[in-house]
C-alpha cells in the first residue's frame, strides 16, 4: 500500500468515521502486525492473536490523532510493541506479586540441542533484541523505523542487533 492511499483511507476514517476504510487498513497491515507479535511471544499464537485485536482496537480509537509523521505501518507497529511491552511488564507484576524465588525471573534456561532453528535461537533474546531483529531482519523495516516504532535511539537499537547476532551466531553454531 502506498503511502497515499494510507493517507486517503486514514482521511476517511477521521472524516467520515468510515469503518470500510479501517477494514481496508487492517486487511493491509494484518498478516505483518501478527508475523511481528508472533515472533516478540515466541509463537504464541492465542497471545498474538488478543495483541494484534488489542493493535487494532487502540489504532482505531485514536486514529484522530495520528500525525502522519511517520507512515500509518509504524504507527500500528509502535502501538503493537507498546501491547506487547505493556502486556509484558502486567506479567512481570503479577509474577512478582505470587512472590516469585530469587533469580526465578527472566530466566531463559539454555537449549541442550547442538543445532537450533532461528525460532529457537530468538527465544534466548531479551524482548528488545527479539523486537529490533524482528523488525529489522523480517519485517526488513529501516533503523530509523524500528528506532521509531521501539521508541530507543538508532545507537541503541545497532547494539541491541549486535548483541542479538552474537547470541544467535552462537547459538547456531
Amino acid at each position: 500500500m502506498t503511502r497515499i492511499e494510507e493517507l486517503q483511507l486514514v482521511a476517511r476514517c477521521v472524516i467520515a468515521d468510515d469503518r470500510e476504510a479501517f477494514g481496508r487498513l487492517v486487511e493491509a497491515y494484518q498478516q505483518p502486525l501478527r508475523r511481528f507479535l508472533l515472533h516478540l511471544t515466541l509463537g504464541d499464537n492465542d497471545l498474538t492473536d488478543d495483541l494484534a485485536q488489542e493493535t487494532f482496537v487502540k489504532a482505531y480509537l485514536a486514529v484522530r490523532g495520528f500525525k502522519a509523521l511517520a507512515g500509518f505501518k509504524t504507527w500500528l507497529f509502535r502501538i503493537a510493541y507498546n501491547e506487547f511491552y505493556s502486556h509484558t511488564r502486567r506479567q512481570h507484576e503479577d509474577t512478582l506479586d505470587d512472590d516469585a524465588p530469587d533469580g526465578a525471573l527472566g530466566t531463559v534456561e539454555q537449549p541442550t540441542e547442538a543445532r537450533l532453528s532461528v525460532e529457537q535461537a530468538m527465544t534466548a533474546l531479551s524482548d528488545n533484541e527479539r523486537a529490533v531483529v524482528s523488525l529489522f531482519y523480517i519485517q526488513d523495516l529501516p533503523l530509523a523505523k524500528v528506532a521509531s516504532i521501539t521508541g530507543m535511539p538508532e545507537g541503541t537499537v545497532k547494539s541491541h542487533l549486535h548483541r542479538a547476532k552474537q547470541k544467535m551466531s552462537k547459538l547456531l553454531s
